[in-house]
């Protein structure tokens, strides 16, 4: 798969390395010439040049590059690039980092984004993950906005406790992914018992977070 990174810095160089030791393709794009260098990294191709320039994404022939990720520092340099990647060149992938999230809602397909990668919301998110029990918590949000990954971590008083999961009547548009107990991921069927301080794994609508919500919070004996 060939991927190209926008922008060198710490983030856009973590991501490749992380992608070449899975032998994918990689072309890093950035304005500054030093950062070869620094980087460290060995086996990728590199392109020196403004990647809001038309003229820089037709040297990187962006039109063959199967993802675009763009990791810049600079929301509104993120938003340019993943627009010019589809509507340009016709990228089939694209995923843009939100550095402040205000500007989250930015995001989405009519700036080109395929998915919005919000640092500060996912550690917000990560943080409540670990201390929230009975509430649904969003970990991503995936597909424009259109999806999201949640988590339920059951707790004591829960009226799903012993039931199997083929007998709750889940909402239309979400669907259990994982259940993690004791550490260990279990691909679930609607045999297995849901247990107390089980970790319950969605993909959800946005919209329908509100019904799994409800549906999860109802106590036991009501």
């Amino acid at each position: 798969m060939l991927v190209v990174i926008v922008g060198a810095g710490s983030v856009g160089c973590s991501i490749a390395r992380e992608l070449l030791s899975h032998g994918h393709e990689l072309l890093l794009i950035d304005p500054k010439p030093e950062v070869i260098g620094k980087s460290g990294l060995r086996g990728a191709r590199w392109l020196v040049g403004d990647a809001c320039e038309i003229s820089t994404l037709r040297e990187a022939k962006l039109q063959e590059a199967d993802v675009v990720v763009s990791a810049t520092g600079d929301d509104k340099v993120n938003l340019v690039v993943s627009l010019l990647a589809k509507t340009e060149f016709g990228v089939g992938r694209t995923v843009g980092r939100v550095n402040n999230p205000k500007n989250d809602w930015m995001f989405d397909d009519s700036w080109g984004v395929d998915v919005a990668v919000n640092t500060p919301r996912l550690m917000t998110a990560l943080v409540e993950e670990a201390v929230e029990i009975g509430d649904l918590v969003r970990l991503l949000t995936l597909q424009a906005g259109v999806a999201s990954l949640v988590e339920f971590t059951v707790p004591e008083e829960s009226h799903i406790i012993g039931l199997t999961v083929g007998s709750v009547d889940w909402p239309q548009d979400a669907t259990l992914v994982a259940i993690l107990r004791d550490e260990a991921p279990i691909t679930p069927s609607k045999d297995d018992v849901m247990e107390s301080r089980d970790e319950l794994f969605f993909i959800s609508t946005i919209a329908a977070e509100d019904e799994l919500r409800a549906l999860l919070s109802t106590p036991k004996g009501s």
